[in-house]
């Protein structure tokens, strides 16, 4: 094969590698595309039939762990502002969380109670943190088999001193006070620390049923004996007055048909704090790094979640 043939064979494979590679650029372009419509389906599919500024309901699912998260509170307030939005329904299944979770979901639901009207439907589970947030609701739902109540709080930590001495650890900690260090898993909790963890947790307490209290309209007389930490079916949360019926969303949608004169068959629109990307991919790894690191496994971290006996 001559110069001149070599070249023009060289041309055409060229050629054909540059048509190839317009081809896979147009593949991956197509593919993009389609991703980034799927994305927007997913969080268009959200809204009420598919028409923003349409009047409907707002469905806020509180679901597993509750943690301070501010977006769900920004959520609930624009949620509050936005006039096509006539009402808002809590639909929770979570054992609880952090107490400081639970009383910033607790104060944005009443935040928005005080524009729209909220109904609670209880689920699977909603105790502690979780019943904590839905003592705004004007009316509160649960099923017969819902685990709900478990109106405490509680503080755990961990001794590890005396393993650290077997391996001939001796941890050094440099206070400015001697309460400072308390809890610590570097050593056992003194009698004068116990007494202010105690102090601590008794006002968390106080501060739990003085929600409920004023949520169900009952006295703190009539809440103690119901706070002691135990866990109600939703049958027995009813003949307590801790819930006001047995049902679910149905029931609830019922209420508001009747109650707030807000038709049977308004749309609802799940409110979902997450960004696009979360929604779309299902996660959140934000979410869940500050939910199991800072707030979950802090050996300090005070929580009100119901913790089955193991």
């Amino acid at each position: 094969m001559d110069a001149t043939s070599m070249s023009a064979s060289l041309q055409s494979d060229l050629l054909v590698d540059r048509r190839r590679l317009k081809r896979q650029l147009l593949g991956w372009r197509v593919a993009a595309v389609a991703l980034g419509a799927l994305a927007a389906f997913v969080a268009f599919r959200g809204t009420a039939d598919g028409l923003p500024g349409r009047a409907h309901l707002a469905r806020l699912k509180v679901e597993g762990a509750i943690t301070d998260d501010p977006r769900v509170a920004e959520a609930l307030d624009a949620a509050a502002r936005d006039a096509s939005v006539k009402g808002l329904i809590l639909s929770i299944d979570s054992p609880g969380g952090s107490v400081g979770g639970g009383e910033a979901l607790h104060a944005a639901v009443a935040r928005f109670r005080e524009k729209k009207p909220v109904v609670a439907v209880m689920r699977g589970t909603a105790a502690s943190a979780a019943f904590m947030a839905a003592m705004p609701a004007e009316r509160v739902f649960a099923r017969e088999s819902t685990v709900t109540g478990s109106i405490g709080v509680l503080m755990q930590s961990f001794d590890v001193s005396e393993l650290l001495g077997h391996l001939g650890v001796r941890p050094e900690t440099i206070t400015s006070g001697p309460l400072k260090a308390q809890p610590s898993p570097f050593q056992p909790l003194s009698p004068e620390g116990r007494v202010v963890m105690q102090g601590v947790i008794s006002d968390l307490q106080n501060q739990f049923m003085g929600m409920v209290a004023k949520g169900r309209q009952m006295t703190l007389e009539e809440v103690r004996p119901l706070a002691d930490g135990r866990v109600y079916t939703g049958r027995q949360a009813l003949a307590l007055k801790l819930v006001d019926a047995i049902g679910g969303e149905p029931e609830a949608r019922a209420w508001l048909a009747e109650a707030k004169e807000i038709p049977a068959g308004t749309p609802v629109r799940d409110l979902d704090p997450r960004d696009l990307s979360e929604r779309t991919f299902g996660f959140a790894l934000r979410g869940l790094a500050k939910s199991v690191v800072s707030e979950w496994l802090a050996v300090d971290g005070v929580r009100a979640v119901w913790q089955p006996g193991r």
